[in-house]
């Protein structure tokens, strides 16, 4: 007995590269979130070291200085508050695709003589 399998083995293909592509975008989905949120973290950093050094001119000064670091990285600014001469700074970035907004937190100031240099930093 003889049975007929053409096309068989092209609908088994069509369905391999269904599911890798699938994989794929999951995959690359999963990598631009992972690429945002680093982002948005740098930025937080760079924005509040930013925020710090203009402390001395004033919360106005110092937040437009951390303003301009986040608008050049594509991430939006959205708390920046001096506390003593630490500046606390808040960003999001938009992902790609629609698929969600990081946030990230910083915070950076003078380090006191005696405090190790890790306590300067939290997210």
């Amino acid at each position: 007995m003889r049975t007929d399998d053409s096309g068989a083995a092209t609908v088994w293909a069509a369905i391999a590269m269904a599911a890798l592509l699938a994989v794929a975008t999951v995959l690359f989905s999963l990598g631009s979130v992972m690429v945002t949120r680093q982002r948005a973290a740098d930025t937080a950093d760079l924005a509040a070291l930013a925020a710090a050094g203009g402390a001395a001119r004033g919360g106005e000064v110092a937040c437009e200085r951390a303003n301009s670091i986040a608008t050049k990285a594509a991430v939006r600014l959205v708390t920046c508050r001096l506390d003593g001469w630490d500046a606390l700074i808040e960003v999001e970035a938009a992902a790609p695709a629609g698929l969600g907004v990081a946030s990230a937190h910083a915070r950076a100031g003078p380090v006191s003589r005696g405090t190790p240099a890790s306590q300067g930093r939290t997210r």
